[in-house]
């Protein structure tokens, strides 16, 4: 629930301000076409920075101590967010996402380091299959409330102007600091767990643990796992920016195109779910080929099929149960490929990998929208080129690992 409620807010904040900065937004004005690339950076830049950090942390102080703590933090960034949606400026919000990410870079390695060491082996493929769902739940929670915040939150701006009904400006504000309040009390239930090294140096250069990490993580599979695991994101996060897009290519209103991305996140979790019942007692790697190739064909499909709102929907929501499939045991991999008392850097380094590549999507995107004015359809079939060209090189240099029937060796006597 800790993590529900903070992936609610993270979709909350991002997906209204992007909504406000697309096409036909209040601020669209602002950053100009394709401009929610400008958002995103301000999500995974932040990751990036601090991951490397926050990996070395979460090994020195006990990851459910870094819960509590990022969780209070996390009410007071919201109440500095409910601030800046008041005065209507965009560089504040901009500004309160900037540090909600980085409140999510420290999370992220004591959150995705605890689940090994609060299940056992035999339990990790489904306990991250639900972990997905419920991101995912969250994702789509979220995007949909984003939806009807940001319209509520629009109509203080007829037509973009000046303000005509200042109630109104309280509304995501408000929104983001009761998710917030929320989500940090069933942190205080989560077990106490130990500290692995709490003389543990912590170096504070933004880089230079990464180096050390990724040496490490390079004399085995670890690093090339991270590197598929970290794929997933740049295709994602082109995904979720090129979305917004189809609004004036479908002619529906924000909220319905909300209802696309709710879709792909639904999926998603459906995915997730599915995979880590058939992995059952195991990790189960093969399916990680299976979900590449689904994403690959249904983002080509989306790129050439005639445009329609139930097309799309149904070939989303193809894609993203195909994304679960491919996720869940990645992400398995890389907990159980880790060393305890080094996984919260091994996996603060993998969190940065995937927000590295998330940036480059958010770039690619950019270019192709608003450089080379490509149609936001016929991106998916750039993230469809991608996709083949970057999973299929991956997977084959760990096709090894995929065969590994050690990994598949049900785990239920340990």
């Amino acid at each position: 629930m800790t993590q529900f409620f903070g992936a609610i807010n993270d979709s909350v904040l991002k997906q209204v301000i992007i909504l406000a900065v697309a096409s036909g937004g209040i601020w669209a004005n602002q950053l100009g076409d394709g401009g929610q690339a400008y958002v995103a950076l301000c999500l995974t830049v932040p990751f990036i920075l601090f991951s490397g950090i926050a990996g070395q942390v979460a090994d020195r102080i006990s990851k459910s101590r870094i819960t509590v703590l990022a969780k209070i933090t996390e009410v007071g960034i919201a109440a500095i967010a409910l601030g800046a949606f008041f005065d209507g400026s965009l560089w504040a919000c901009l500004g309160a996402m900037v540090l909600l990410a980085t409140q999510s870079a420290f999370f992220g390695p004591a959150k995705y380091g605890m689940i090994p060491e609060l299940v056992d082996r035999k339990n990790l493929s489904q306990a991250n299959g639900s972990i997905n769902m419920f991101t995912n739940l969250a994702v789509i929670g979220g995007t949909l409330a984003a939806g009807k915040v940001y319209t509520s939150y629009a109509s203080a701006f007829p037509g973009g102007g000046s303000v005509m009904d200042p109630s109104m400006l309280w509304i995501p504000g408000i929104v983001l600091v009761v998710i917030a309040i929320i989500g940090l009390l069933p942190s205080l239930l989560i077990p106490k767990l130990k500290s692995f090294d709490q003389s543990l140096p912590i170096d504070f250069n933004p880089f230079r643990p990464y180096v050390h990490a990724l040496k490490d993580m390079a004399r085995s599979h670890l690093l090339l796992v991270a590197l598929a695991w970290s794929f997933f994101y740049l295709l994602g996060m082109m995904a979720l920016l090129v979305l917004p897009d189809f609004s004036a290519l479908l002619k529906i209103t924000p909220e319905m195109n909300n209802n696309l991305l709710g879709v792909l996140g639904i999926t998603i979790g459906i995915g997730s779910v599915a995979a880590g019942l058939i992995s059952g007692k195991h990790i189960e790697p093969r399916l990680i080929p299976v979900g590449a190739i689904g994403m690959t064909v249904f983002f080509i499909l989306l790129g050439l099929v005639p445009l329609g709102f139930l097309t799309v929907a149904l070939l989303l929501g193809a894609a993203g149960l195909f994304a679960g499939f491919y996720i869940v045991p990645l992400q398995s991999l890389l907990q159980h490929l880790s060393p305890p008392d080094e996984r919260g850097r091994f996996l603060g380094t993998a969190n940065a990998l995937s927000f590295v590549f998330s940036t480059i999507g958010a770039v690619l995107v950019r270019v192709f929208r608003n450089d080379l004015e490509m149609p936001a359809n016929r991106v998916f079939l750039v993230i469809g080129a991608l996709a083949i060209l970057g999973s299929g090189v991956l997977l084959w240099r760990i096709r090894s690992l995929l065969v590994d029937p050690s990994l598949r060796k049900d785990q239920s006597t340990d």
